[in-house]
């Protein structure tokens, strides 16, 4: 069982090529649970995630912000309230376009 207050897991910047402005808490660890993993990402004015593809799938939930989706060639607009799957092995980046920090929560299955 957990149960915690988010501000206290710490917020650390995501230091992977091509990401920009990116930072990240895991909320729930994949030490922590036995299927999946909870994080929560925060991004900057005019950041980015690196354009990439893995083997697990994303489901992802919009708390804060304006965004674009990138989604192999595809570009999809999304807000604060939006919910995004992102199916395995899928060419995909999360752009802020909005004024202010875009905040999303993703959850990744245990690899």
């Amino acid at each position: 069982m957990k149960c915690q207050d988010t501000q206290e897991i710490a917020l650390r910047p995501v230091e992977i090529e091509g990401a920009v402005g990116v930072s990240m808490r895991w909320l729930i660890s994949q030490k922590e649970a036995p299927n999946f993993a909870m994080r929560l990402f925060e991004v900057t004015k005019d950041g980015h995630t690196p354009l990439h593809t893995h083997p697990g799938e994303h489901e992802v939930f919009i708390l804060a912000g304006q965004g674009e989706l990138t989604y192999e060639s595809e570009r999809k607009p999304f807000q604060a309230g939006y919910v995004i799957y992102i199916e395995s092995n899928k060419l995909h980046q999360f752009r802020n376009i909005g004024p202010g920090v875009m905040k999303f929560l993703c959850l990744i299955p245990r690899s």
